[in-house]
């Protein structure tokens, strides 16, 4: 009988760390298309990272930036075709409207090795990096930033493993202490 809890007790717990372990995706392994910090128009794509090495030097961040206040950012420019063409650069207050209140603008002419590097000081809320390659056609990207705000979603999803370990457990808990009852 022992033997048995014990078994069980086992799976249960190689079962919750396997789906703890399903959820835990470092941004560095997944490829550029799925990479939540590409965009692609027209076959052309741009990556952004962001940084806040006065918080944490080792940390690489996209879109959602974890502390309000300056934050170092680059632009990859993966495709050729950008490189050779003049590239725009705001950062506007809000959700995508390019008419909105510009916080920090910059137009970068020279990037043949496919960077551009910048920094901003921005306050806790929602803002919008715009990036516009200036060429026919014209290229469009948007990065929706969220500085110092909650994701529910991300935190959703990051509890959801203990929530199963704890019903997980107390599932076999209460089947223990039923069959306990019905040998005593």
């Amino acid at each position: 009988m022992m033997k048995k809890i014990k078994k069980i007790w086992t799976l249960g717990m190689i079962l919750s760390t396997f789906l703890y372990s399903g959820f835990v995706a470092a941004h560095g392994k997944v490829s550029l298309e799925n990479d939540v910090c590409v965009r692609m128009m027209a076959g052309s794509m741009v990556h952004l990272s962001t940084y806040q090495p006065q918080h944490d030097p080792q940390a690489e961040y996209c879109t959602e930036i974890p502390h309000e206040g300056e934050t170092f950012w680059v632009l990859d420019l993966i495709d050729h075709a950008l490189r050779t063409m003049p590239v725009d650069i705001k950062v506007v207050r809000g959700s995508g409207d390019s008419t909105g209140d510009t916080v920090a603008s910059m137009y970068s002419t020279s990037h043949s090795d496919g960077v551009i590097k910048g920094a901003f000081n921005l306050d806790k809320g929602n803002y919008t990096l715009l990036v516009t390659g200036v060429g026919i056609p014209s290229l469009h990207y948007e990065f929706p930033l969220q500085i110092q705000t909650t994701n529910y979603t991300k935190l959703f999803i990051s509890v959801v493993p203990y929530i199963l370990a704890f019903l997980l457990i107390a599932f076999m808990t209460d089947k223990y202490l039923k069959r306990r009852q019905l040998l005593h």
